[in-house]
């Protein structure tokens, strides 16, 4: 009821940030990943070449991200919101016409840049900022576009490859993202100048009221705090760990002798943890603060990594995402509502551009770090064991990060 009662008030504007969301999935490793093998195949790669054109483009895009994100703090969000999804066209574009491997890994820049790097920032950047008191449902709700993306673009890019063959798909999604998607985005943001006028006026109103009271903290006082990087390795865990994972399912699916088919099928366990745990920690979030989840947000994934070193049974494949899916849904949430809790929204394009920049960087090493990993032999199950290290000392840093005192932040911006 309480969710329902705010999509009423605000449905066309959490709708536009659910749409971008998963219009984000044609930039992100579960999409592309569909299409490896055709790529490599085209291209002549291995594992760890495809994987190093994967990651030079992701890194790439990582570093411009940092100076395009904080381009939403100035420009208007209709305007931002055409350019992106002009960029993913383009991108698709070109994946549907590469002929060598440069213009390859210039198609893969453009989807992770102006896809999972903008796409995603744009959005939850915009519920963090435009929402106050019921921010943690807003990220939540907008997070949901994830798993629907989850849900529905990998059917239908295979229902297309069929027909039309894998650059023929990636030409279908150009069109459907300039004659659908944008048309939808941008009515979606109808009336979008009134409620920035009435956040500019609260900001105004009310300097103190966020960032930890300290009020609107810049991006460079956010970079002096030493909680800003103990934090950020929880942060990145869930889509490092899952981009690393994904982005070699074939691999994992041989390695444990499930069928292709069988794993793919288990991905709807994936997306139905994913909203339950959006959808549980939205108000949870709302209740009790986002800085107070992040001790145990990681746990579900971390048991889903012990269960896939541990066991090979097929019926291992839905719930090890299962559980992966409960803390990618915390992770959304906390993501969107963290930084505006702890730093204001004033500059909060500029801060979540380094967070964002950080999570496509670490995205970007993931699938390579992963592929030559497996070239050199590791078994998935000790590479998921590494990962759940990863966890445990990510968790460890986090409550080093929570006994901190905020520091280096004025009273106003």
């Amino acid at each position: 009821m309480e969710y329902l009662r705010f999509v009423r008030a605000n449905g066309r504007f959490l709708g536009f940030g659910l749409l971008a969301v998963a219009l984000s999935g044609f930039g992100q490793t579960y999409f592309i990943s569909l299409f490896g093998g055709e790529i490599r195949a085209a291209f002549d790669l291995g594992h760890g070449a495809f994987g190093g054109v994967y990651s030079a483009a992701t890194l790439a895009s990582g570093v411009l991200l940092l100076w395009a994100g904080q381009q939403l703090d100035r420009l208007d969000l209709r305007l931002v919101a055409a350019l992106v999804v002009v960029g993913v066209a383009a991108g698709s574009l070109l994946m549907a016409a590469a002929g060598g491997v440069l213009a390859l890994a210039a198609a893969m820049f453009l989807l992770r840049f102006a896809g999972q790097g903008l796409m995603t920032h744009m959005a939850f950047t915009s519920m963090g900022r435009y929402f106050e008191a019921g921010r943690g449902k807003a990220v939540s709700i907008a997070g949901m576009g994830m798993p629907l993306g989850e849900a529905l673009l990998p059917a239908a890019a295979v229902s297309v490859t069929a027909v039309l063959g894998w650059r023929g798909a990636w030409t279908a999604a150009a069109v459907f993202l300039v004659g659908v998607a944008l048309p939808l985005l941008l009515g979606l943001l109808r009336g979008h100048g009134a409620r920035r006028r009435e956040l500019s006026a609260r900001e105004s109103a009310h300097p103190e009221r966020e960032g930890d009271g300290r009020g609107q903290w810049t991006r460079a006082e956010v970079l002096r705090d030493p909680r800003f990087y103990l934090l950020l390795p929880a942060v990145l865990a869930a889509p490092l760990i899952a981009t690393a994972l994904f982005f070699h399912q074939v691999h994992l699916a041989d390695a444990k002798g499930w069928a292709l088919s069988w794993l793919a099928s288990s991905f709807p366990a994936f997306a139905a943890t994913h909203v339950l745990g959006l959808l549980v920690s939205g108000p949870l979030v709302d209740r009790v603060g986002a800085r107070r989840l992040l001790p145990v947000f990681l746990l579900p994934m971390a048991a889903g990594l012990a269960v896939l070193a541990a066991f090979d049974q097929a019926a291992v494949a839905p719930v090890y995402l299962a559980l992966m899916g409960a803390s990618m849904g915390a992770t959304g949430t906390l993501l969107g509502a963290l930084w505006p809790e702890l730093y204001g929204v004033a500059h909060l394009g500029a801060i979540r551009a380094v967070v964002q920049s950080a999570m496509v960087l670490s995205t970007a090493i993931a699938p390579a770090a992963a592929g030559l990993l497996i070239d050199w032999g590791l078994p998935m199950e000790a590479l998921a064991l590494l990962l759940d290290l990863y966890i445990a000392g990510a968790i460890t840093l986090v409550l080093v990060a929570l006994r901190l005192r905020p520091a280096g932040a004025h009273a106003g911006s």
